[in-house]
């Protein structure tokens, strides 16, 4: 696996984890590598277009489902509610006929899909597999239970919550466990990527917690290690945060243990963006670290909208379990947590692994592209699948750019850019990848792109260039 990074060039081994003696929690140690539990991992020069859902089967290989043909041809929601069955087919038709390229987004699997809309989702099932307060849950226990094996397996993880509704909700559950209204947090800051849950004044974690924000250097827009330092030893945190929503490197969760076992603090890797590069070897993993580490199951990981809690010490697992139900949840949603099983299972092939490692080589072409045409792009280039580029030098900000591109068929978001009020531009790779594409296309994309923000393109033609762009690449064919 990728080894976190070591200032800004350089890897450092990941070692296994020991008890700190100055916090009496977990830490890395010198001396050996932390991998995930072993599998083949051969990733593929590129992905092959027309394979698509028929390579993510994790046992036997089973037909793709057609997802075009389950909404037209089924007509089950067409006759109930056939207002609502055009909204279904409207937005599928929009996501197939654009270019689908926020970093948050993926096109989930035909299996997750059927996941979500079983039955599932019609059991109550408040607390946990064995431990429910309703009846009838012995079937929607074993669909838990297997959820929550293959996440410990798969990120080598000694416990895993699947019942987080969402990202947000996972940081909540981590806050609660770990910290009491009032504690201090160190964590980036909102305008060099940080989320909301990082402090933001109009989000729960700004109005309950102290935050004090670190950020990136001013000349490289890598995180600024000298100031987390200083920071975590002037301040002394309860907790530090490690992640981001528009940081497009590695995290070095090394250098973030070092700094909070020197502060006593724990360690929250907020990890939402980058565990599907985790979960293929594409990225270096943070449970080997960090106390907590916050997740969402979609994204790059490929899987049902929703969230996820890992920790390698089984003495949290009770705190981050009471944390989410009944502190901050009540009934888990059954059909989503089957959905995120079919996800983890998928994740967990030889062909994920190739997807993965092709969402970091797209990137890569993408954002050298994008800098070859005259944008410029932050830290210079990636090493995930996300990119954050500032549009000014062809002369538009983020919000403009972003319309120009919108009207093209080009979905993106803004961001904020570091060290200014300027809003720049987030995007990724993961959903085009999925479909098939590769470095050529990203080539072809960053040109369409440059274009339309500089006005070279013409609007009308460039969106005539997406429909024949996505219509070569279906995110479900059939």
């Amino acid at each position: 696996m990728v080894a976190p990074r070591k200032g800004r060039g350089e890897l450092r081994e990941q070692p296994p984890r020991t008890r700190s003696r100055a916090t009496g929690r977990n830490r890395p140690s010198g001396g050996g590598t932390a991998t995930l539990p072993s599998r083949t991992r051969t990733p593929r020069d590129r992905p092959v277009p027309g394979l698509h859902w028929s390579y993510v089967t994790v046992d036997r290989p089973e037909p793709a489902m057609s997802v075009t043909s389950a909404l037209a041809e089924g007509d089950l929601l067409r006759r109930q509610d056939p207002e609502l069955a055009e909204i279904v087919l409207g937005e599928l038709t929009r996501q197939s006929t654009s270019l689908q390229l926020i970093a948050a987004e993926n096109f989930t699997s035909p299996a997750v899909l059927a996941a979500l809309g079983s039955p599932l989702a019609n059991k109550y099932a408040e607390g946990y597999p064995g431990t429910r307060y309703h009846g009838g849950c012995e079937i929607v226990d074993v669909a838990e239970r297997l959820a929550v094996d293959r996440a410990k397996a798969l990120f080598g993880a000694a416990h895993a919550n699947v019942q987080s509704h969402s990202g947000s909700s996972a940081v909540l559950a981590a806050y609660a466990a770990l910290l009491r209204p009032g504690d201090t947090v160190l964590a980036l800051g909102l305008p060099y990527g940080g989320h909301l849950t990082h402090g933001s004044p109009a989000n729960f974690s700004g109005r309950w917690f102290d935050f004090v924000a670190y950020g990136v250097d001013a000349e490289t827009g890598f995180i600024d290690h000298d100031q987390v330092r200083a920071l975590a030893r002037s301040h002394r945190p309860k907790a530090i945060v490690c992640g981001s929503i528009a940081y497009p490197r590695h995290i070095d969760y090394a250098f973030f243990r070092e700094v909070a076992d020197e502060a006593g603090a724990y360690l929250i890797a907020d990890a939402a963006h980058p565990i599907g590069l985790v979960a293929g070897g594409a990225a270096p993993n943070p449970v080997p670290y960090a106390d907590v580490v916050c997740a969402t199951t979609h994204k790059v990981l490929r899987g049902p909208r929703g969230g996820m809690l890992l920790c390698a010490a089984p003495e949290l697992a009770e705190r981050l379990d009471r944390a989410v139900f009944p502190f901050t949840q009540g009934g888990a949603q059954m059909n989503s947590v089957a959905a995120k099983a079919v996800a983890f299972g998928e994740a967990a092939t030889p062909a994920f692994t190739a997807y993965a490692h092709q969402v970091v080589a797209n990137a890569r072409v993408l954002a050298a592209g994008l800098a070859e045409r005259g944008l410029a792009v932050t830290t210079g280039g990636t090493d995930t699948h996300l990119i954050t580029v500032d549009p000014a030098p062809l002369g538009a900000g983020g919000k403009a750019a972003r319309g120009r591109l919108a009207a093209a068929g080009i979905v993106l978001d803004c961001c904020a850019l570091p060290h200014g009020d300027a809003r720049g531009l987030r995007l990724g790779t993961a959903a085009v990848t999925t479909q098939g594409m590769g470095e050529a296309e990203m080539t072809r994309i960053a040109a369409l792109l440059a274009g339309v923000v500089s006005g070279v393109t013409d609007v009308g033609r460039a969106r005539d260039e997406v429909r024949e762009l996505t219509g070569r690449f279906p995110p479900y064919p059939g």
